[in-house]
């Protein structure tokens, strides 16, 4: 059990910050935020904060002795491959396990029990960075750290640590014991930590909540699916075309809301992550889409995964083995589940096919259908992620066309949609750059003093209302899902 968002806001946050900025010199407040980091995450598992710290003393070793093996190249890479086996096979045993297991059971009736292991939280992300940072220490692209509590620091900042984005060690090296924090970047960070709270408290929550109750929710599907089923069935047309529609809206809202508050709470304590998503529903193309999001991660398969094992640069039938064997991974991270390798293989074919060709089309075209097109792959691509029962899948797309003798529109979702007609309004407009447009605009410009004080008492409270907002949602609100604490 993670924080409770408000316990989170209202007192880990505050005391952390007010502690933080009581400490005196660099050393004492990377101390500060180390301890608070490991709180944070041991709160709902103490004991997996041994798995961290074995993971990142592992290695800290691993990139200590291929520093020192310099000009021996086999020894580097025989490090390297057992930093990986440490690494993935961890990732393995505790992600991986049950979904093996249990398809060896349906093949061979074997084993009788599967044991059930509790996902680390965070130990996708915390996975690979470790291994980018022994990759880059092995690429020489970074020196390895002598001093084991920075790396950990690295490895466990909360800022990031549960749900992204994936920050590379060469992003933060420097800042780890050398940053500096000005009063306008702890302004926007608080600005964005806001926003970010909002994102997810008031929009992605209600999103979640109108999907459920227009489709099924995943707590019914799991107690009884043949009853899921049924009731999926007759679930209106509409009903089904807006309840995924909601999910779309959700997922993106979601994960892009904690990585807003991840760059503002590393803006608070002079860290700067990179951005993680770039409004990827405006995308032209499903290339571009992947370009736009979850970044950290597409670039983190791109540099370690997809370049290493030849890129393009090896002939066509490679390239497109790369892509496929890239894919097979992203739908794996995800989750695991055969949904999540689907999941991963529709994209895998629409990129493929761009790259064969199509791409050039849709640069071509005006950028309307393009959009459109890639709307439509991305809105049935959702539909294999948020189904993990294969059963649903047939179900909800006959029913999408009204091929499971469902009405068009009943009258509780004529309802829903009309009473939340302005909420929808705004979710659409949250997924695209236009808030982001109008803000760039409303900018002062630097020889305007009085606009300038203006503009920053507006924004200050602005961050305060959405807190506030945020919190009147959060209160007494059980439903409050975390999608991407699975991963």
């Amino acid at each position: 059990m993670v924080f409770s968002s408000l316990l989170f806001v209202y007192a880990f946050l505050p005391i952390f910050l007010l502690i933080y900025s009581m400490a005196r010199g660099i050393k004492a407040k990377n101390i500060v935020l180390l301890i608070f980091s490991l709180i944070f995450y041991s709160w709902g598992e103490p004991v997996y904060v041994l798995l961290l710290l074995f993971m990142t003393f592992a290695d800290w070793i691993f990139a200590l002795l291929i520093e020192k093996c310099n000009g021996k190249k086999t020894g580097r890479k025989i490090l390297l491959i057992l930093s990986c086996i440490v690494n993935l096979g961890l990732i393995g045993f505790f992600k991986y396990t049950a979904f093996f297991l249990g398809n060896i059971q349906s093949i061979f009736g074997v084993p009788d029990v599967i044991p059930q292991i509790i996902l680390p939280i965070g130990i996708s992300f915390y996975t690979f960075q470790l291994l980018s940072y022994v990759a880059d220490v092995y690429r020489k692209e970074v020196p390895a750290q002598k001093n084991f509590f920075w790396l950990l620091l690295y490895s466990s900042l909360f800022h990031q640590c549960i749900a992204g984005p994936i920050v590379r060690y060469s992003d933060v090296e420097r800042e780890i014991l050398d940053r500096r924090v000005s009063p306008d970047e702890v302004t926007k960070g608080i600005s964005r930590f806001a926003v970010g709270l909002a994102k997810k408290a008031v929009i992605a929550n209600t999103c979640g909540s109108l999907s459920d109750t227009l489709l099924v929710t995943d707590a019914f599907m799991s107690t009884s699916a043949n009853e899921a089923l049924t009731e999926l069935s007759t679930r209106s047309v509409v009903a089904l075309w807006v309840g995924m529609l909601f999910y779309m809206l959700q997922i993106y809202l979601d994960f892009s809301a904690y990585s807003d508050m991840a760059i503002g709470m590393g803006l608070m304590v002079g860290f700067h992550f990179k951005e993680n998503f770039n409004y990827p529903y405006a995308a032209r193309s499903v290339t571009d889409f992947w370009r736009r999001w979850h970044i950290s991660l597409g670039s983190f398969f791109r540099d370690y995964v997809y370049i290493p094992l030849g890129g393009n640069r090896k002939g066509t039938f490679n390239t497109y083995r790369n892509i496929l064997i890239v894919w097979l991974l992203t739908g794996l991270w995800h989750g695991a589940s055969w949904n999540f390798v689907l999941w991963g293989l529709f994209f895998c074919i629409f990129l493929i096919v761009e790259k064969i060709g199509l791409l050039k089309v849709l640069n071509k075209i005006p950028g309307i259908f393009s959009r459109i097109y890639l709307l439509i792959i991305v809105y049935f691509g959702w539909i294999l992620f948020r189904f993990s029962n294969f059963r649903f899948i047939p179900v909800i797309l006959k029913g999408l066309f009204g091929q499971n003798a469902n009405p068009v529109i009943d009258f509780e979702t004529k309802t829903l949609l009309l009473s939340n007609f302005v909420f929808i309004i705004i979710a659409i407009i949250a997924v695209t750059p236009l808030v982001k447009f109008i803000a760039e605009k409303l900018k002062p410009k630097k020889n305007n003093t009085f606009y300038s004080v203006i503009y920053h008492i507006g924004s200050s409270l602005a961050a305060i209302i959405l807190l506030l907002l945020s919190t009147v949602m959060l209160v007494g609100d059980s439903y409050n899902p975390f999608l991407y604490f699975q991963f």
